[in-house]
């Protein structure tokens, strides 16, 4: 290819037509850079006038361009580090060294733009070169327009594919501190769980008889609310959680009066009536969700009205609360305790069918009622395994406290 740079070449006069116009006036302007940073094109093989003039013509769009003579001295340039972001090629037939040399550009840079500037007279030629990627567009020589067009048109795509590669690395960044932040609230929610259950069994501690208790009832009320229905897992974790703090409130009441071996007097037992108050005030400071307020403010209410605090009856109860109510029965039913030896759990289902509509649901007991008293007992078997008999760990309590 004989090319020339068009530096020095002045030419004759020209026809100021719409190229001048558009070169001198900037009348569509590409405005996706700076002047400090400003896109570089390399055009090969624009010669004497028609070069100058495609030159001018570019200039319109605020690029930094660079002419060459010969396809070796810009595939020097193309290769090297000078960041190019399009091709323009003037050519007349491409063999095939030259596709080579192409697909070797396009392999080593793949978003570079390539231009062809080609006289097509076989239109499914210039469409395989196309599909074939060995050009970006084609333009007939001599269409400073078509060219502009173009050129202009291949830097809006650059920008654009540059644009979503940027928006791109954004989302993975945010994907990846999303990634980061789940991790770390996970982290947070075993440690709250931790901490819920090992402040349960610090309570659980201060009376030998009830041990476990929070455990086994916080199970049961889950497989209760299942039997009723409930399957969406938060609120079966809230649950749970209530369960487990639903005698929170016993933080706030004297020892003297908790563990006091006779019957308590009227007043101490105003004083014990008290805990699922204190209870739900103190939740309420740490803003837990409601379903835990509902267990530990409501978990005395009966169905007839006649519990406490609030003497609520039948709907007026949370639905988790009068859950939480048959479940607190069933495990004092048939746990140990000082002054009677633990009963079986068809006892505790007569029981329980006694007290339906009084003191508990209808419909709770009715789906109490829908497991066997022995799938109950496995249920408390697998819950408390963990713990320790009731005699060793009175044992362990009494060498703590030596």
């Amino acid at each position: 290819m004989g090319l020339l740079t068009p530096k020095g070449e002045a030419g004759p006069e020209r026809d100021p037509g719409l190229g001048t116009f558009l070169a001198n006036r900037k009348a569509i302007e590409y405005k996706g850079h700076t002047t400090m940073d400003r896109r570089k094109i390399l055009i090969c093989g624009e010669s004497g006038i028609q070069g100058e003039s495609s030159i001018r013509l570019l200039e319109g769009l605020d690029i930094e361009i660079t002419a060459v003579e010969s396809l070796a001295s810009a595939l020097r340039l193309l290769l090297g580090k000078d960041g190019f972001s399009l091709f323009v090629l003037r050519a007349g037939t491409i063999g095939k060294p030259a596709l080579q040399i192409l697909r070797g550009l396009k392999k080593n840079d793949p978003s570079l733009s390539v231009i062809g500037l080609m006289k097509i007279r076989d239109s499914a030629a210039g469409i395989a070169l196309v599909e074939n990627k060995i050009f970006d567009l084609l333009v007939a020589p001599g269409d400073g327009v078509g060219l502009y067009a173009a050129v202009r048109s291949e830097l809006k795509k650059r920008d654009l594919v540059e644009e979503k590669e940027k928006y791109i690395r954004i989302l993975r960044k945010l994907k990846a501190e999303q990634s980061r932040n789940e991790k770390r609230a996970f982290e947070l929610e075993e440690i709250y769980a931790s901490t819920v259950e090992n402040l349960m069994t610090a309570l659980d501690l201060r009376d030998v008889e009830t041990f476990g208790h929070s455990q086994t009832v916080a199970k049961y009320s889950q497989v209760l609310a299942k039997l009723l229905g409930i399957d969406e897992r938060p609120l079966l974790d809230n649950i749970r959680l209530g369960a487990l703090l639903h005698d929170i409130g016993k933080i706030a009441i004297p020892d003297a009066i908790l563990h006091k071996p006779g019957n308590l007097t009227d007043k101490e037992w105003e004083k014990i009536k008290l805990h699922p108050s204190l209870g739900y005030g103190l939740i309420k400071e740490i803003k837990l969700v409601e379903e835990v307020g509902h267990i530990i403010l409501c978990h005395h209410e009966r169905f007839d009205g006649s519990g406490y605090p609030r003497g609520l009856r039948k709907s007026d109860i949370p639905l988790e609360a009068r859950i939480f109510a048959l479940a607190d029965a069933l495990d004092a039913i048939t746990a140990h305790r000082p002054y009677r030896k633990a009963r079986d759990f068809p006892t505790a289902k007569k029981e329980i069918l006694a007290h339906s509509g009084t003191q508990f649901d209808p419909k709770a007991v009715e789906a109490f009622c829908s497991l066997k008293p022995e799938k109950w007992e496995r249920i408390r078997f697998e819950t408390t395994s963990y713990i320790p008999n009731i005699e060793e760990f009175s044992r362990l309590i009494k060498s703590a406290k030596i």
